[in-house]
């Protein structure tokens, strides 16, 4: 996963452009950006008003998150913007974005991390009459076969967070995701980090797993052969708890649903009066409702986790008011 994902000809490293095989929440609607500047503006004042303010986006694609939010801010020139991605920069991105492969240290702002951790690599483990074994993907034809027994520390992560009891059973074993969200959390000094992305908690992890692949807007076999984008749920109870251990203090666990409506997203269609006074605007609003709609619709978008953690703060009153609830 790791080599096709992100080695050399892999499917990150070629730098094409993701919306070409899977549509994200930035790509779907300028909603989910408003959504982040109003987040960023409750971490701005729970900052107090800091001269600087950090806007890290891990995972960014070709940067279009940061792009519409320094284009809709009141005050882009104090936002520190920063993309960390693995391909290259692209040509024309707006040249206050920095461009990094790490997250940069003694971060003073907000972290987001939209569909990053499900990309992380992983390892996936079944239960088998031996014991539970390590599967292993031929990267041409995508046979399955078992590799030998997973080690000691995957051991306890499965142990802790996706017991196996019965033959079949599969988990994917997401240390590798705490590793990379404790190590976000440790690069910030005072404030708040988000990951929004599909996953789930141990009181429901899907026995069979959720490894697949995507390429050009299609579900297909996850074959590592660096065709294809490679993807699977995140645990994301077991990184919240990485986080903590961190750093991180104050945590919320909810739906990106409930997070959007929090932030002042608003879906709703426009009036139809609107229509005979202003049939143009009318048209524009209905558009926009749809779009919005998408990020909230809790059988798509609006069914992604969000895990919120803050670090030397409060989290914003909009999401720690959330009751916790289980991802999609």
């Amino acid at each position: 996963m790791q080599a096709a994902l992100y080695g050399p000809g892999g499917f990150y490293a070629r730098g094409e452009p993701p919306a070409r095989h899977f549509r994200t929440s930035v790509h779907v609607s300028p909603g989910y950006a408003a959504a982040v500047l109003e987040l960023l503006r409750e971490v701005d004042a729970g900052l107090g008003w800091p001269e600087r303010i950090d806007l890290v986006d891990v995972g960014a694609g070709r940067g279009e998150l940061l792009e519409q939010v320094l284009a809709a801010a009141a005050q882009p020139g104090r936002i520190a913007a920063c993309a960390v991605e693995v391909a290259p920069r692209p040509a024309g991105l707006d040249p206050r974005i920095r461009w990094e492969r790490l997250p940069p240290g003694n971060i003073t702002g907000l972290v987001i991390a939209s569909e990053w951790l499900d990309n992380v690599p992983l390892d996936v483990v079944e239960l088998t009459a031996a014991g539970p074994a390590v599967v292993q993907l031929d990267p041409v034809t995508g046979a399955e076969r078992p590799h030998g027994r997973p080690g000691p520390a995957d051991r306890a992560w499965i142990r802790d967070w996706w017991p196996l009891r019965t033959c079949g059973e599969r988990a994917e074993v997401g240390r590798s995701r705490c590793s990379a969200w404790a190590r976000v959390i440790r690069r910030i000094d005072r404030g708040v980090a988000v990951a929004a992305d599909y996953g789930h908690l141990k009181t429901a992890r899907p026995g069979c797993g959720t490894l697949t692949g995507y390429l050009e807007g299609r579900a297909v076999p996850a074959i590592p052969d660096g065709s294809r984008d490679i993807t699977a749920h995140v645990a994301l109870d077991a990184c919240a708890a990485a986080g903590r251990a961190a750093g991180a203090g104050q945590t919320v666990l909810t739906t990106q649903r409930a997070a959007l409506l929090a932030l002042g997203l608003d879906a709703r269609r426009p009036p139809p009066a609107l229509a005979d006074s202003d049939p143009e605007g009318y048209a524009l609003a209905l558009c926009r409702a749809s779009q919005d709609a998408e990020l909230v619709d809790a059988a798509d978008l609006g069914g992604f986790g969000w895990l919120a953690q803050a670090v030397d703060m409060a989290l914003p009153e909009s999401l720690a008011k959330l009751a916790q609830t289980a991802p999609g």
